[in-house]
């Protein structure tokens, strides 16, 4: 590729273009050449253009693969806000640079884990519930009338489930709280775990050791029910769980259950059905707080995943080592 006049597809939702905030984004990218603004969804829509181009930024659709880039021979560079293993494949084959932002939503997510870890034992959710409602009860015989399941973060025993980005950055948030952490993740690398100071622990010892577990492992094929009926069990009495993943690294069943039996708190912000269906009864049931797949969902965090795709564009141009390269290695990180 040249690093003048490119021909660059941006194939993104049609509201990136209109949202002010990331205006200066696609000003950086016009610096760079020629940009296309599409929001192709088939691959029969966006070929044409991915034809044109020497680079595209898109999101992860439509899967882009080896018989595309077969009709594509001018593409060099392949930048992606989340990939799939089918695309990454492709281009790794096809000698395409591909670089990918999924951890762009990590800092926010974290924040949100944070968030509803602290929701969660000092049930300010059921508070505010209550207070809108007009039916809160104010404290009259003190202490007798303290709740002993509102408690505090600091000191408690926490897990997390899953220790990539966002598990890391949400131990760094937890370091003022002085909890005790247990973290579950078999792939980890020694070094990350030395840098963070965390000691990898079984699942098992996470989950019964803790008074707050938080589910942010990544979404594949491996960790699909990896909190299944008997691990569900195996939660301490009285424990938040907090879900800042995905609903299907839980079996929701069993969680359901032992809620309904007021043995845990829930605090979700993803669901196995999205939308959450109106006649849910996760809307009703007491013990579980919803929010609404909002945990990384901040304009920072959009900005956050342009700046790491045009910043890794930049390197490509240079023939410098970029920031968020996908390479083989990572494939199985990925879902299909």
């Amino acid at each position: 590729m040249s690093p003048k006049n490119l021909n660059i597809l941006v194939n993104l939702p049609p509201t990136f273009f209109t949202v002010p905030q990331l205006k200066s984004r696609f000003q950086r990218l016009a610096k760079l050449g020629t940009v296309r603004k599409r929001s192709f969804i088939t691959p029969d829509e966006i070929i044409k253009d991915l034809m044109w181009a020497n680079a595209v930024v898109m999101w992860s659709w439509p899967v882009v693969t080896a018989e595309m880039l077969e009709k594509c021979p001018a593409l060099g560079f392949m930048g992606q806000i989340n990939t799939t293993q089918r695309t990454a494949k492709a281009c790794i084959a096809k000698k395409v640079a591909i670089s990918e932002a999924r951890h762009c939503w990590s800092p926010a997510v974290a924040e949100m884990a944070l968030t509803l870890m602290l929701a969660g034992l000092r049930k300010t959710s059921a508070y505010h519930v209550a207070m809108k409602a007009g039916t809160e009860k104010w404290v009259g015989d003190f202490p007798a009338d303290i709740d002993p399941m509102e408690r505090e973060l600091t000191g408690a025993a926490v897990g997390i489930v899953g220790f990539g980005r966002i598990g890391q950055r949400l131990s760094e948030l937890l370091k003022p709280f002085n909890v005790t952490l247990r973290v579950f993740d078999p792939y980890l690398p020694k070094p990350v775990a030395a840098h963070y100071g965390v000691k990898p622990a079984a699942l098992s010892d996470v989950l019964r050791n803790s008074d707050v577990v938080v589910l942010c492992a990544a979404n594949t094929e491996e960790t699909n029910h990896l909190v299944g009926a008997k691990q569900v069990a195996m939660l301490r009495k009285n424990a938040v769980l907090v879900n800042v993943g995905r609903s299907s690294l839980i079996d929701m069943k069993a969680l359901e259950a032992r809620v309904r039996k007021g043995e845990l708190t829930a605090m979700l912000d993803v669901f196995d059905k999205e939308p959450l269906e109106a006649d849910s009864p996760l809307r009703s049931m007491n013990g579980v707080f919803c929010t609404p797949h909002r945990a990384g969902g901040l304009l920072s965090s959009v900005q956050r995943a342009l700046d790491m795709l045009i910043g890794d564009l930049e390197l490509n141009l240079k023939k410098n080592k970029r920031l968020y390269e996908v390479t083989e290695k990572m494939l199985p990180c990925f879902p299909e």
